[in-house]
This record gives C-alpha cells, structure tokens and sequence, in this order.
C-alpha cells in the first residue's frame, strides 16, 4: 500500500529555527493581516451602518477575534513553516473575511432560521486548527508520497461512501454528496480530493519516462504501455464515474481537470491536452444524452428566460443572480444596498453574484484579481520547489483553486452550465472550508521548502599536487 518516495531535493526537514540573517518576510506576513483585519472590520461597520444606522461595540470585538484567529495561525507558520511565501496566508485571510461579510450582510435578510455568520465562524475557527496540525505533522511533503497508493484508496473510498448510503442521510437537491447525522452534515468528495491529489502526483512522477518514451507509437504519439498508464486511469475513470452517478458534475469535472493539468505538468507535451479536451468532448455528448438532469441544466444554461413561470422553475436562480449583478452596475449598491436575498443560495453556490450586486463589477473584479494572486503565488511555489513530486503536487494544489472559482464564477454569470461547486474560502460551507484549509497547509509546507536555503556542502578535502605531496616510506612484511 506504499510505494518509496519521490526524488528528492536537497531540502531539509521543516520545523527548524530560521538561519540569522536569511529575511523569512513573516513580519510582511503579519502587518499584511493586519491590513486584512481592517478591511474586513471596516466592511462590516458599512454592513451594519447601512442596515441598522449604528455601530456596535461588538463589531471591533469581531475584527480583533478575526486578527487573533489568523495571528494564530500566522505564528504557526512562523514555527513550522519560517520560509513559506509571506502573501497566501494574507490573501486566505482577506477572501475567507469578506466571505464572512457578506453572510453577516445576508443575515440581517433572515434568509435562513439560523445565522450564517456563526456557523461560517465556527468552522473558520475549526479549518485553522487544521492548518495549524498539518504544518506542525507534515515535516516534509515528501513523507507523503510514500502513502501514494493509500490515498488514492481512501479518497475513492470517501467519494463512493455517499452513494452507497441511503438517500435520507446523503441526499441534498437531488445530488448524493452528504452524510447527514445528527443534524450534523459533511461532504467526503472535498477532502477526496487532496487524497487523490498525492496519488495523482506521486504516481506521474514515478512513471513520467514511461509516458514520454516506453510503447508503441500511433497517430505520431509515443503511447505508454497499458500497464503503466492503467492504475492512473482506473483510478480517474472511478473517481468521475462515482461523481457523475451521484449527481455530482461540478466535482466531475474538477478532478477531469486535474489530472489532465498534473499529466501535461509531468510530461510537458501539449498533446495530452487536446486528447483531454477531446474525450471531455465526447463525454459531455454522451452525458447530455443519457442523463436528464444534465440535459435540464444545459438547457437552463442557453435559454434561462424560456422556464419563466414555470413550476418549479430551474432557471430561477440563474436569473436571480444575472438580475442581481445587473443591477449592481459598475460600482454595486453598496454593502447592505442590495437584496441578494433575493437569489436562492446566495450564500453558497451565488455568493459572486451577491458580492457583484453590492459591490459591483469594480469589487468583483478585485476579488477576482485577489484570488489570480493566491494562484500565481501558489503556481510560483510549485516552479520553485527543487523536487519532482512538490513541483507536480504544488501545482495539482494551486491549480484545483484556479479550476473551481472557473467553474463557479463561469457558472454564476453564465458563461458555463451551472455545476455546484462553491468559491474557496469564499462560500459558506463547513467541508469544503476545511478541506481548502488543508490545502494551503500543504502548499505552504511546498513554499517553505522551495525558499529555505540549501545546506551548504561538505568541502572536499584539498589534495596536494603529485608533484609536491610528500614521500612515504612503506616497509614490506616479512
């Protein structure tokens, strides 16, 4: 069930006191989440201003429980991770308070019979916590290579346990994603997907010749032996045909993208690519034609006006959400001047379309451009990191971000069929908080091994010239 581990660099183990006089930028690091403490307090004195027409004392309690929460974890990097990039965890911090904003702002509509924001709170707190385990267990990325084969079991294991459950505990808006238990809810596919991840990554590095030069040749493509290719492709084709018969497109498509991202990374030949592009093609042909909901959402997609007045009406909330951005404009209606209430799951699944009504194309765009910025860093981590596996793992990681807010933003404003997904760190969401919170862990465990300064190594020991080294008298044994 393990396999060794990738090749190595020359890092050392993390966890270690910072050499004197190498900058470690944490002091960036902890001024930029002030900076994001602020900003999110101020949003939320704007909330409540525009709603209330008051300031409470316990809005600045909010805004220091949110510093406290991420100073927390900011030292957690400064224990166990001195040299990650100073910019994710600021970055994080900014996109989860401005989440948490607008569900304070949703709150005061009493979309729900409880509060989001406590929740939402709640599991913040839960997700840092696990941020904080993971750097302080995770010494080296490497170790999880060895589990490979492992993880790849598990997380199909996770992603199949809803369907096998009956469909009053796994069942949400006609999708077998949950198990539900005691009014208590979590979704296996978001932490599924991490575990795969290290199977995908792990098993391209191992066999990233064998795809490049083993085989036969056809159609001009140097084709790997079956052998090689099968457990990566048994794995893929069970991990998108486990989602696709839960219902679950939107992950579908995630982990389609995935893999098809960690395979031209590992083989850097563009031809991949295109036969990917080409099978999603087919399959997409053959989902609309043998699945009705695929059907329903795709029509939805083309023709939102054409179910108006119908009962039910799927095309409601995309037109809610299109209403509500439309109605922002350049520069939205203000925090707490809209009525994204007025979308069905404005919290969750239309949460960009809440912010883009208030906020306005302006501040929709920034956030877009925050999160472009969380990739690139994390695409810049996965570039620098000195071995195989963390350079394909760290980008498997940064991409997954990059892919899902696509998805989401493309499916919100229509340029794509709506898919499920939720915005990372963004959308209210116990599971998938926690999940991302896993991730950035991980890949600030990446980023602390790609700056860490290299061991200097051992000099050899100086020898004197032939010429010059002295003469030895060796007396023969007798």
């Amino acid at each position: 069930m393990s396999q060794p581990a990738a090749a190595a660099g020359t890092q050392t183990p993390s966890g270690h006191t910072p050499e004197p006089g190498v900058p470690t930028r944490r002091g960036t690091e902890l001024f930029l989440l002030i900076c994001s403490a602020v900003i999110i307090t101020v949003a939320i004195m704007l909330v409540q201003i525009s709603r209330e027409q008051t300031i409470s004392r316990e809005l600045f309690y909010y805004g220091a429980a949110f510093l406290a929460l991420f100073g927390a974890a900011h030292f957690a990097v400064r224990r166990w991770a001195p040299y990650a990039d100073p910019l994710i965890l600021p970055l994080v911090s900014l996109i989860n308070g401005l989440g948490l904003v607008v569900l304070h702002r949703l709150d005061f509509e009493e979309v729900t019979g409880s509060p989001f924001t406590g929740k939402q709170i709640m599991f913040a707190t839960v997700g840092v916590v696990l941020f904080i385990l993971v750097l302080a267990l995770v010494k080296d990325h490497r170790t999880l290579a060895r589990y490979s084969f492992t993880c790849g079991f598990v997380g199909l294991a996770l992603l199949a346990l809803p369907g096998l459950l009956p469909s009053s505990i796994s069942e949400v808006n006609g999708a077998k994603l949950w198990i539900n238990i005691g009014g208590q809810s979590i979704q296996p596919g978001e932490f599924a997907k991490l575990l795969l991840l290290i199977f995908f990554a792990s098993f391209l590095v191992s066999k990233r010749e064998l795809f490049t030069t083993a085989g036969r040749r056809f159609l001009g493509v140097d084709w790997p032996r079956a052998r090689d290719l099968m457990p990566v492709i048994v794995a893929w084709l069970l991990s998108i045909g486990i989602v696709v018969l839960e219902k679950d497109l939107g992950t579908s498509l995630l982990f389609f993208g995935i893999v098809l991202v960690m395979l031209y990374i590992a083989t850097e030949r563009a031809v991949w690519v295109g036969l990917g592009l080409s099978l999603f093609g087919i399959g997409c042909f053959i989902a609309f034609n043998l699945f009705d909901h695929v059907q329903g959402r795709v029509n939805t997609w083309l023709d939102p006006m054409a179910t108006a007045g119908q009962d039910p009406d799927p095309g409601f909330q995309l037109r809610g959400g299109l209403y509500g951005m439309a109605s922002g404009g350049i520069f939205g209606s203000g925090l707490g001047g809209g009525r994204p209430d007025l979308t069905i799951w404005a919290a969750s699944d239309f949460i960009i379309a809440a912010i883009g009504e208030e906020l306005g194309l302006v501040g929709l765009m920034a956030l877009l451009m925050v999160y472009l910025l969380l990739m690139m860093r994390g695409l810049r981590t996965a570039l620098a990191v000195r071995d195989s596996f963390g350079k394909l793992f760290g980008g498997g990681l940064a991409f997954t971000v990059c892919l899902q807010l696509f998805v989401v933003a493309g499916g919100v404003t229509g340029l794509i069929p709506m898919t499920g997904l939720t915005a990372p760190f963004l959308a209210y969401g116990g599971s998938s908080l926690l999940a991302n919170y896993i991730l950035v862990a991980l890949l600030l465990r990446i980023s602390d091994a790609a700056r860490r300064p290299q061991a200097p190594s051992k000099p050899k020991p100086k020898q004197a010239p032939i010429a010059e080294a002295h003469t030895e008298l060796v007396e023969r044994p007798r």
